[in-house]
């Protein structure tokens, strides 16, 4: 079953790692806040993965909540989710499937960049989250795609897109006129 959500040529990889940390997989349906999460019930490690996750996205998301996996299994709670530790484990893993049998060359070069110093979310690598999104099944309409002044629709609330501030865009909620930033890869839709 999981195989179906992975890239054909990481299949015996990943299995293998999930084998070596004793993990139980769970795939549900797509959250908000998150497209994996790694716990601990009773003693035993498990991950949950959102089910729209094209096949690269999922299998980073895969390699990143195995990678706390491993943590667990080495040194239980000893260390932080994010720490140093989880990042040296989460890289070296990345590493293992930097391949053009895996990934399509244009993941490869933002994958290899990311995977030298990875962060806690994966999609806060704009490159990195742009070009995955390439793949994905059903393509969504993102806010880096407006002009600036288009209304849209955001959580069942309308805003205006208005300039790019660093790396987030500055918005207007239409009904209360508070400002609110967003991510430029924020899922969105336009009024018709």
């Amino acid at each position: 079953m999981l195989n179906f959500f992975l890239p054909i040529n990481s299949y015996d990889i990943v299995n293998n790692w999930i084998l070596e940390t004793d993990t139980f997989v769970e795939i549900k349906n797509p959250r908000k806040t998150k497209s994996g999460d790694f716990k601990v019930i009773q003693n035993k490690s498990i991950i949950t993965i959102n089910n729209n996750l094209n096949p690269y996205a999922f299998l980073i998301t895969l390699t990143h909540e195995l990678a706390h996996a491993y943590v667990y299994k080495k040194h239980y709670n000893l260390y932080p989710p994010h720490g140093k530790k989880w990042k040296n484990i989460f890289s070296n893993l990345l590493q293992i499937l930097i391949h053009e049998d895996i990934f399509p060359s244009d993941i490869l070069k933002p994958l290899i960049r990311y995977s030298k110093n990875p962060l806690a979310s994966t999609f806060s690598d704009f490159d990195l989250s742009l070009t995955l999104s390439k793949y994905d099944e059903i393509k969504k309409l993102k806010i880096l795609n407006l002009n600036r002044g288009t209304e849209f629709v955001f959580n069942n609330q309308i805003f205006i897109k208005e300039e790019k501030l660093r790396k987030r865009y500055r918005c207007i909620n239409k009904k209360n006129n508070k400002v609110y930033f967003f991510h430029p890869l924020a899922e969105i839709s336009v009024l018709e």
